[in-house]
């Protein structure tokens, strides 16, 4: 990878507002950022973020360009406007979005065929690891590129995986959320059967978390969102998990492996959409699974 003076930063929604924002105050470089919306251009101006106009003002001015978009479309469609920008900066993206990885790779190999390199760097973790700069965050590169980017990603990451070439990342943050949606759907049968059953919620929850079935998704999603029945507008939507869900699935029919479990949180997604949560905090499935306790 060339000498990197300027950072770009394209996308600032939840989790890439205050991605861009460690980014800055972190690596001590200049970042030219962008987004549709101007309130988080807005709040990052006045930590020296660049504001831009556009994806080519940010193109032009940045060595680097991290993407943080809602998915594969998005993706795609700024990628082709990189690559069709005449004078381009930038010469390598990293796209920290969840895409599908047969468009990761096939974008990859258009940014190759332009002379810009291609990382694909999906994260995990929520909303409030963004802010702390503790995500995880899984990398697909070669090993060269890996070590290249690597020092900015711990800046806006506690773990940083090299998961193997381009569209790796995102093999295993697909296979992460998958896990993560059907965790989601048990803990909300288990919510429900246990209330039904006489036995108070927090009580279930927190025993269970000191026995075999704990796990990071029960201490987050199910005590601080499905035991406070909180699922706010402003986190990882129902819709957007439904996006990634389905991301998981077209993988699993390419690779033919039967999903029955990813089938059921599918369904309960859905059906929490078609009730009207599409922008909720994904763990109101609990409300499509125990109706009866809203």
């Amino acid at each position: 990878m060339a000498e990197v003076a300027t950072l770009g930063f394209i996308g600032l929604g939840v989790m890439g507002e205050p991605m861009c924002a460690n980014l800055a105050r972190e690596s001590g470089h200049a970042v030219y950022a962008t987004d549709m919306r101007r309130e988080p251009l807005e709040r990052l101006a006045t930590a020296g973020i660049h504001v831009c106009g556009s994806v080519a003002d940010v193109a032009v001015s940045a060595d680097l360009v991290f993407l943080s978009l809602p998915g594969g479309k998005e993706v795609d469609a700024v990628c082709s406007a990189i690559i069709e920008c005449a004078r381009r900066r930038v010469t390598t993206v990293v796209d920290c979005s969840t895409s599908p990885v047969r468009l990761t790779r096939e974008v990859a190999a258009r940014c190759a065929a332009a002379g810009i390199a291609y990382v694909d760097a999906p994260v995990a973790r929520t909303r409030e690891a963004a802010q702390k700069g503790t995500l995880s965050i899984m990398v697909g590169a070669t090993p060269e590129l890996f070590t290249s980017i690597r020092p900015y990603l711990v800046y806006m990451g506690s773990e940083v995986t090299h998961c193997g070439p381009v569209g790796c990342g995102q093999v295993v943050k697909l296979l992460n959320n998958m896990m993560l949606f059907e965790i989601g759907s048990a803990l909300a049968e288990a919510i429900a059967i246990g209330r039904r059953s006489g036995v108070d919620e927090r009580l279930l929850l927190e025993t269970l978390s000191k026995g075999s079935s704990d796990s990071f998704a029960l201490r987050n999603h199910g005590m601080k969102a499905m035991l406070p029945r909180r699922f706010p507008e402003d986190a990882f939507g129902t819709d957007y998990a439904r996006k990634d869900l389905g991301y998981a699935l077209e993988l699993a029919r390419e690779a033919g492996v039967a999903v029955e479990g990813a089938l059921v949180a599918q369904r309960r997604l859905d059906a929490a959409s078609a009730r009207g949560f599409g922008r909720n905090y994904w763990p109101v499935i609990l409300n499509v699974v125990d109706p009866d306790a809203t």
